[in-house]
């Protein structure tokens, strides 16, 4: 027997940061949206805790027990007194080390994968609970759809959407760590009152009308400057979306990865058409939001 879950990508439309804690973890306003570009998780029996991977950089993605699909089921095993002796295989599309949660998408989905595999029953709330203890996406990725993230990101409010988003998103040709970007935010805001990150009232809202052009003129993310003061090519790529006829252009999360709000499906084979001849990313990716979350895809 074996179960796949496929599971979301997802893009920040609202990420405002505080100050460094001193656990050195920053208080967030995370405001998700999940979209439809998916990583698959399957999972089968074995001797042994195994990960494979194939798909777009799959190279690139770890096969130890660092891997955050591996944790999931080690932590899922460890609470239930069983073996984690499972073969996960991991079905790449979500970009990788792009700003997406794609590692996440991946712990999150091995999660619900491995509870059903070993019939555990886990309630909600615990596999929620595992979740935020991989990581501070990790739990979205598992509810999908459209969230606050407080805390960490990982205390979750769902959210309303009105309606159906359209982004294109232009892959960059290197990564960037999310823990750089972090200290570089850190090192930018020397010196200044960093105020307590809050929810844009103006944002909710246009989530919850579907208006694209509202969300437009509300997006924002704290960690751009940081990406781009790591990464100054972004801004290339930023500028060139923007040519092309988006609504709007920011930096997914921590980056690389830079995503385009677009009023349509044609709006967005244009601008990805374009963004691809400006010669200012390695690819690009079309999608729109929200998707659900982590999903039993067969069994």
């Amino acid at each position: 027997m074996s179960v796949t879950v496929r599971v979301p990508a997802k893009v920040n439309v609202q990420l405002a940061v505080g100050a460094a804690r001193p656990d050195g973890f920053h208080d967030l306003a995370n405001v998700f949206l999940a979209v439809g570009l998916y990583d698959e998780i399957t999972v089968t029996p074995a001797d042994e805790l195994r990960v494979t991977c194939d798909g777009p950089d799959a190279d690139q993605v770890p096969l130890d027990r660092t891997n955050l699909a591996a944790r999931a089921a080690v932590a899922l095993a460890e609470r239930y007194g069983r073996s984690p002796g499972v073969h996960i295989h991991i079905a790449k599309d979500i970009p990788v080390a792009g700003g997406m949660a794609g590692g996440s998408a991946d712990g999150a989905g091995a999660l619900v994968a491995c509870d059903a595999l070993w019939e555990t029953g886990a309630p909600r709330e615990e596999l929620l609970e595992i979740c935020a203890e991989l990581g501070s996406d990790v739990p979205f990725s598992l509810v999908g759809g459209a969230a606050l993230g407080i805390g960490r990101g990982e205390q979750l409010t769902p959210l309303e959407t009105g309606g159906t988003f359209h982004w294109v998103f232009a892959m960059a040709g290197r990564g960037l760590s999310t823990p750089a970007v972090f200290r570089e935010f850190d090192r930018l805001g020397e010196g200044r009152d960093i105020p307590e990150p809050v929810a844009s009232a103006e944002l909710l809202a246009a989530l919850a009308k579907g208006d694209p052009d509202a969300l437009a003129a509300a997006v924002s993310n704290d960690l751009q400057p940081a990406a781009l003061s790591l990464f100054p090519e972004l801004a290339g790529t930023l500028a060139a979306g923007r040519a092309a006829g988006a609504l709007t252009a920011l930096v997914s999360g921590s980056g690389p990865t830079t995503a385009f709000l677009v009023r349509d499906p044609e709006s967005a084979a244009a601008v990805a058409q374009a963004l691809l001849a400006s010669g200012t990313c390695r690819t690009v990716r079309t999608a729109s939001g929200p998707a659900p979350g982590a999903t039993i895809a067969g069994r």
